[in-house]
């Protein structure tokens, strides 16, 4: 999508509206809920635990609730993210973002890489709901990128993802545009973490990302600069 027709209607539905802290509360998951309402958001992105509340407060709305899986460090058993995203889906999520399993990657194990990411996709495919795979961009070199894209698009997935948000930096134009150059035209990148104003998802969108996750998806449609947060 070019950013010169990115209407403020396209911008919104570019957006993740996130709340991933652990203290996050039901009113402040209300809170979220509502904002992404009023705005029209893509969905709201949230921990299993504030799936169901989510879902029943978006209920009727053009609102996706995403639920993260193995987050933020990936390191769970294939079968307990496989488990967890069953969960997740019974509790009302509609997307899943799941972490990979950094380590593996990083190892050179790309058959462990590849069961894992899809035990996720073969759970939640089977009730028709996407995975992004997220990768933690600054963990990893440039030929792990690549890895990690051609296997997550091996195994099924959606999307990729650059980053939870959690670790020592998020996404990067290089990063999203790499990601974009080796996963194709068809699939969805997900850019996340850092990106704190309107022109950040404007460039974000012009370097190939499709999706962006933000907890200022509100000052981002007003135009203001976000401080801090994912």
């Amino acid at each position: 999508m070019s950013t010169a027709e990115l209407t403020p209607a396209q911008l919104a539905k570019t957006i993740d509206h996130t709340l991933l802290k652990p203290e996050a509360t039901p009113p402040q998951v209300e809170k979220l809920c509502g904002e992404a309402k009023e705005y029209h958001f893509a969905s709201v992105c949230v921990n299993a635990s504030n799936v169901a509340q989510c879902a029943e407060l978006l209920k009727g709305t053009d609102v996706k609730v995403c639920s993260v899986v193995g987050f933020p460090l990936g390191a769970t058993l294939a079968s307990v993210k496989a488990f967890e995203t069953e969960q997740a889906i019974a509790a009302g999520a509609t997307e899943i973002d799941m972490v990979l399993n950094i380590g593996a990657l990083k190892a050179g194990n790309d058959k462990l890489v590849l069961e894992d990411i899809k035990a996720v996709v073969d759970a939640a495919h089977a009730h028709k709901i996407i995975v992004k795979v997220i990768f933690e961009t600054c963990l990893l070199t440039d030929e792990e990128k690549v890895k990690a894209c051609n296997l997550s698009k091996q195994a099924g997935a959606d999307y990729v993802k650059t980053s939870t948000g959690f670790n020592t930096a998020g996404a990067t134009l290089e990063d999203v545009a790499l990601m974009r150059k080796t996963v194709g035209p068809d699939m969805g990148v997900k850019a996340a973490g850092g990106v704190r104003t309107r022109d950040d998802v404007l460039a974000m969108v012009k370097a190939g990302a499709t999706r962006i996750g933000t907890s200022g998806g509100v000052k981002i449609m007003e135009g203001l600069e976000i401080k801090s947060g994912y």
